[in-house]
């Protein structure tokens, strides 16, 4: 079934982001400056991490994949978004949206299980400070980046064939800016019933997972703090976490409030205002908050301005 309908169906029509026929030149301009921004910002902080010797830790290498797994993430939803908004109504092959969409699944669940790698090395370095270098070898991190990379990518083909196995009309229009895996279920023609509760089952296991590690760090987390006295002590682990707190409820939140609630609430404009959250607004939020809250990245991103900006000097 998916090799037919690769070689039968003419495509799909995304409508964008906002309703009817008119161009939005203003939030293209919007748009396009959070895109740019975000790609250089999190471009800076892969080159950042990777050339600053100061940042050669488990918690920097965590972060330099989570700013490429966010470039890559924005790059495969924002240009649609952005052509969308001058041009409503764009045409997409059915391979398209298709590949589209397991690319922003597998790069959405990759961004979750990293985030849950970073707040187990946030517990294991409050938690455990001692054996913290024990704990957090290159080999453990190296496998749990690895691990994020694999599930993510068995997880989307999973749910991409299952999907992409149903039957669609000739033309149907996509009222997203992006192939959604919710959408296009609900544009199926044949019955959804299986593929459904395959998807459901599996992807809430897969979704939740990380979400549960997240929780259980941050529940010893605030064991520890509850066992530090000084003011300052706390003030320094909050300062610690804080930053990474802020991006997993921007990201949970927004996931969770799209894909597990009751299809009777489904609403297309809530959706797709939920999807920039996740899909836009976060990865351009991360590169920002971890350098600003962070000594070590602003340390890191002067001097290499200065390294820069030294041979133009001469």
């Amino acid at each position: 079934m998916v090799l037919a309908n690769l070689t039968s169906a003419p495509g799909f029509l995304l409508l964008g982001l906002m309703d009817g026929p008119d161009a939005h030149p203003l939030l293209f301009l919007l748009f396009l400056g959070v895109y740019l921004f975000s790609a250089l910002g999190n471009l800076s902080m892969v080159v950042v991490v990777r050339s600053a010797v100061a940042l050669h830790s488990p918690m920097y290498y965590f972060l330099g994949h989570l700013s490429l797994v966010d470039v890559c993430f924005t790059t495969i939803t924002v240009p649609r978004l952005l052509i969308g908004l001058l041009h409503p109504g764009q045409a997409i092959s059915f391979q398209g949206c298709f590949a589209q969409m397991y690319f922003f699944v597998a790069l959405g669940i990759t961004e979750s299980y990293l985030l849950a790698a970073m707040s187990y090395d946030r517990a294991v370095a409050v938690c455990r400070p001692l054996h913290y270098g024990a704990i957090m070898t290159p080999g453990r991190c190296a496998a749990l980046v690895g691990a994020s990379w694999a599930v993510a990518h068995l997880h989307s083909l999973l749910h991409t064939l299952l999907i992409s196995a149903l039957s669609y009309p000739a033309s149907a229009s996509v009222r997203h800016f992006f192939c959604d895996m919710t959408v296009m279920l609900s544009l199926a023609t044949s019955d959804i019933s299986a593929a459904k509760t395959a998807i459901f089952s599996e992807g809430l296991a897969v979704v939740l997972t990380p979400l549960l590690l997240v929780s259980l760090s941050y529940a010893h987390i605030f064991v520890a703090v509850l066992g530090v006295r000084s003011a300052e002590g706390r003030r320094r682990v909050f300062s610690t976490c804080g930053a990474h707190l802020v991006v997993v409820s921007l990201f949970f939140g927004s996931v969770l409030s799209v894909y597990f609630r009751p299809s009777s609430a489904y609403s297309a404009r809530y959706d797709r205002l939920a999807s920039v959250v996740y899909a836009v607004v976060t990865p351009t939020l991360n590169p920002v908050i971890y350098s600003l809250r962070n000594k070590e990245v602003k340390g890191a991103l002067k001097r290499g301005f200065r390294w820069t900006a030294a041979p133009q000097a001469l």
